[in-house]
């Protein structure tokens, strides 16, 4: 939480100390010069306003210490507890009032002496009561604050309380003695009312009760997301102004890495736009789906083993399936390494498809991943060029032969370059010339290591490098 919510907090938590503490004073003078059971009750009443506002202001402090290795979820809940307190010392309020109050009206008591300044007195406590309030319960709904919201009860129920023993008191000034245990009677209703509501949000804070229908709302945005099948688990659990979300979905275990971060960034996102001061966290369990393609099920088996495959070839050969594939490994790998590597996967294939399934692989050097090199000597470079353009005017299809590289590394030459072809082309015929290209040039050099042919459709802006 910033720290001017933090000061804030805390600054109206003091101002409503120092104000319960000069009500108290005032309502306990008026009641001992005045002998009003009315002013009694809400001299006792403010009094018990004044120890929870020091609750209060205790609670705020302690709970906006940051989380740390005993407290991961932050020290909000403690305000949750100052708000129990604070409700139980209402309802003993409450239950004192009414019993003092029914003890006057059936064994009868001395009349109050009433005077104007006891009207003063309970008129000033209903403006300062009011102004309070407010600005507990508008700091209490910034912050989420349970003690807050607890205090802001309290000076609520002081003014409604005050405005019964005004009444009372003006019904004991008109010669009616009756009128000011009436009025207490009903101070202990309002504070019992005030309390019990009070109770139950606190106990559904310390209960871990989610805000009613935002879990409906939190379900929904997550099962819209496209790649999630399923909500396992959705837990809400809020502590101060912070909102605890926990997400367990599941997703197809083909999904790429980088797919399954989009979704989770996705739904937080949204989960934000409607609750900011969210801490969100998302896991995924991958599970297997019956619409999984042979060629998806090999790249995750082999996927798995952090084994890199291509050309995947699936056949089905009278009725039963063939697979077959490349498998990159490390050049220095020796063969019989190799093979077992190789073996291993075979069987997770079969194992992962089905049973009676002819599995095969063929093992290549993986492809150097970071190599040094520099442009070729002007000599070879021209040699290389001209042969390219000879072997490319022989292919009748393929034009503007552009963007030509020749570099030398440790590996080997590498040969670059960009062409054209006439859009309608398909892939497996351009790729068939620019193969035979490759043939051609490495068959006349043969330090070429790869030459790499980068195909664009004629008509359209030449690719940049």
């Amino acid at each position: 939480m910033d720290e001017p919510i933090n000061h804030d907090k805390q600054r109206v938590a003091l101002i409503s100390m120092l104000a319960s503490a000069a009500l108290a004073f005032l309502k306990f003078s008026a009641a001992v010069l005045s002998g009003s059971l009315g002013l009694l009750t809400e001299a006792l009443h403010s009094l018990i306003d004044l120890g929870a506002t020091i609750i209060t202001l205790f609670a705020v402090r302690w709970a906006d210490q940051p989380a740390d290795d005993d407290h991961q979820f932050g020290h909000a809940k403690i305000e949750s507890v100052a708000a129990l307190l604070e409700t139980m010392l209402l309802f003993g309020t409450a239950a004192y009032i009414a019993y003092e109050a029914i003890s006057r009206l059936l064994l009868g008591h001395a009349p109050p002496n009433v005077q104007w300044w006891a009207f003063a007195i309970m008129v000033f406590s209903i403006v300062v009561d009011f102004n309070r309030s407010r600005a507990l319960h508008k700091t209490a709904a910034a912050t989420s604050s349970d003690a807050l919201a607890a205090d802001a009860t309290h000076f609520e129920s002081d003014m409604w309380s005050s405005f019964a023993v005004l009444i009372g008191l003006t019904g004991a000034w008109l010669g009616w003695p009756w009128a000011d245990p009436i009025a207490a009677l009903v101070v202990a209703v309002f504070i019992t009312k005030m309390a019990w509501g009070l109770g139950n949000r606190t106990l559904a804070t310390l209960l871990d009760a989610a805000p009613e229908g935002l879990s409906s709302s939190i379900r929904i945005i997550a099962e819209q997301q496209d790649g999630v099948l399923a909500v396992n688990q959705l837990r809400v659990r809020p502590a101060g102004a912070t909102l605890f979300v926990n997400l367990e979905l599941s997703v197809s275990r083909v999904m790429a890495l980088s797919a399954i971060g989009e979704v989770k960034a996705t739904i937080s996102a949204a989960i934000l736009q409607i609750i900011p001061q969210a801490d969100i966290s998302i896991s995924t369990s991958p599970i297997a789906l019956d619409n999984e393609t042979a060629f998806e099920k090999i790249n995750l088996i082999a996927g798995q083993r952090n084994l890199n495959v291509h050309h995947i070839t699936v056949q089905q050969i009278q009725g039963r399936m063939a697979v077959s594939f490349d498998l990159e490994l490390d050049g220095s790998t020796s063969l019989k390494a190799a093979h077992a590597t190789a073996t291993k996967l075979e069987e997770a294939i079969r194992a992962g498809l089905g049973g009676n399934i002819e599995v095969e692989s063929h093992i290549e050097p993986q492809p150097l991943r970071l190599l040094a090199g520099e442009p070729a000597s002007p000599k070879l470079r021209k040699q290389i060029e001209t042969a390219l353009f000879n072997f490319a005017k022989a292919e009748k299809t393929l034009s503007d032969l552009h963007n030509v590289r020749v570099r030398t590394t440790a590996a080997g030459v590498f040969v670059h370059y960009h062409c054209r072809f006439a859009p309608s082309q398909n892939v497996d015929y351009v790729h068939a010339v620019v193969d035979r290209i490759e043939n051609s040039l490495q068959s006349k050099f043969t330090e070429i290591k790869r030459v790499v042919a980068h195909a664009e459709p004629i008509g359209q802006a030449r690719h940049k490098l």
